[in-house]
């Protein structure tokens, strides 16, 4: 894939593709920009972006969604999320950075180390660093510690119990053994909060 990385938000891209559904897939890039009451250029870059992913196609000054962006566009959001991580991973800048981060002692880069992982390719370390963060994180490819100023590699499940864990105890209540092994109650919390930050968890 192109080592090419458009200064352009998730929220930007988003949007765009959401008025190109509403054009039933295929539209020019100057009717998308009338509807948008924006020049061209400031929709290039969201669209370039797009491109880079496998989302659309781009020809004659036309936008045309692929398979891959009409099942993105179709899908829930985190579906949506697990279609760009594969998509960024297969990117030669993501790819190198989820390795980087793999073989990392802590699991983790600094934003020194980020930049110089930047410098390899053809994007701008100057503008690329924040928006590789903004994509990185929104695709939960990996967390950013703003105090550290580290990216983090995210943990990955682990098994609610190991193996030599010992079963609970005849009687034991819910507010005891917490919801699952996700979040042990807090003394004194109710059996229905945890059900509530449960519920939170599923669909966040």
């Amino acid at each position: 894939m192109p080592t090419t990385y458009p200064k352009s938000s998730p929220t930007e891209m988003m949007g765009l593709l959401v008025l190109l559904k509403g054009h039933k897939g295929s539209e020019d890039v100057a009717r998308l920009a009338d509807d948008l009451d924006l020049e061209i250029d400031e929709i290039l870059p969201a669209l370039e972006y797009a491109e880079v992913l496998q989302l659309v196609t781009v020809s004659d000054g036309r936008a045309t969604f692929t398979d891959l962006g009409k099942r993105f566009v179709a899908a829930s959001i985190r579906e949506r999320k697990a279609i760009l991580r594969d998509q960024l991973k297969r990117t030669t800048l993501f790819r190198t950075l989820m390795r980087a981060l793999e073989s990392a002692p802590d699991h983790s880069l600094s934003d020194e180390q980020l930049s110089q992982i930047v410098s390899f390719t053809t994007a701008q370390a100057d503008e690329a660093v924040q928006n590789i963060v903004n994509w990185g994180r929104y695709a939960e490819l990996f967390r950013y510690d703003s105090d550290e100023r580290r990216l983090v590699a995210r943990r990955r499940p682990t098994s609610n119990r190991s193996p030599a864990s010992k079963p609970p105890p005849p009687g034991a209540s819910a507010s005891t053994l917490g919801t699952g092994g996700l979040t042990p109650h807090a003394p004194g919390s109710s059996g229905r909060s945890a059900e509530k930050e449960t519920a939170a968890v599923a669909i966040s």
